[in-house]
């Protein structure tokens, strides 16, 4: 009956000591309860805070979830390789890759390679599977760049180089005409960085070189004054993509 006395009883009378210690302590369990992240706020090590924060800033993509592409054609045909879910990081879709590099002859041996804004690394790796001499990826997010040489040690890929760095400022640096085939996939929807991407990619392409460009609208060379004297020459629609193949139109 101890319990219906002090819940019947005066209101001012006191709890015995032994049950303003249970309720001392109940309070106190309460406000941890209600603002937990005050209380490790206070006790959060200062390096884990600053480490947190930094992996805040490469948020994942919406969908928050891993995955891998796989290599279609060549030496290491099927074989996984990781992909980042990051903001922006879009892979080539599997059928497209299918289809440029049916369109490109299945092999690549001796051709120079530039995938100017890698990313996953897909058409990269696909060319270096497929024969070519020498494949330079450039990527600019730290992450995707430690993803992509990951991926190259594991193949042991020696024709890949991989370089963190702007796209377009290093292509303005790049010897002209030392590619023979240019992968431009530039952030998606960007139709300024592509109009810059492709006036710094285009003297980069050797004679007789192509150059591969993937964007949300059709690049129509007449419209482009980079293009001037290019013609495209195969080109295809994947959902949302538009994938192009261009070559200069007297190297035909």
């Amino acid at each position: 009956m101890l319990a219906l006395a002090l819940i019947t009883g005066p209101c001012s009378a006191e709890p015995p000591a032994h049950l303003r210690t249970s309720m001392s302590r109940s309070s106190i369990t309460r406000s941890l309860t209600r603002d937990p992240e005050r209380s490790r706020e206070k006790t959060r090590d200062p390096a884990l805070a600053d480490r947190a924060s930094k992996v805040r800033e490469a948020p994942l993509s919406r969908g928050g979830k891993a995955h891998s592409i796989r290599i279609i054609g060549g030496d290491w045909k099927r074989t996984p390789l990781p992909v980042l879910s990051l903001d922006g990081l879009r892979p080539t879709p599997d059928r497209v890759r299918e289809t440029l590099f049916n369109w490109l002859g299945q092999s690549l041996d001796g051709r120079r390679c530039l995938d100017l804004f890698a990313g996953s690394g897909a058409l990269g790796f696909e060319a270096a599977s497929r024969g070519a001499v020498r494949v330079l990826m450039v990527e600019r997010s730290g992450r995707a760049v430690a993803q992509l040489k990951a991926n190259q040690t594991r193949l042991a890929a020696k024709n890949i180089e991989v370089m963190e760095a702007d796209a377009l400022r290093l292509a303005a640096n790049l010897p002209p005409k030392s590619f023979d085939v240019v992968f431009l996939d530039p952030p998606f929807g960007d139709t300024a960085m592509l109009q810059r991407a492709l006036e710094l990619a285009v003297p980069l392409v050797s004679v007789n070189g192509v150059l591969y460009v993937e964007s949300g609208e059709p690049v129509d060379p007449a419209q482009i004054p980079a293009l001037t004297g290019w013609a495209i020459t195969r080109e295809g629609k994947a959902g949302a993509v538009r994938y192009h193949l261009l070559q200069r139109e007297n190297e035909e």
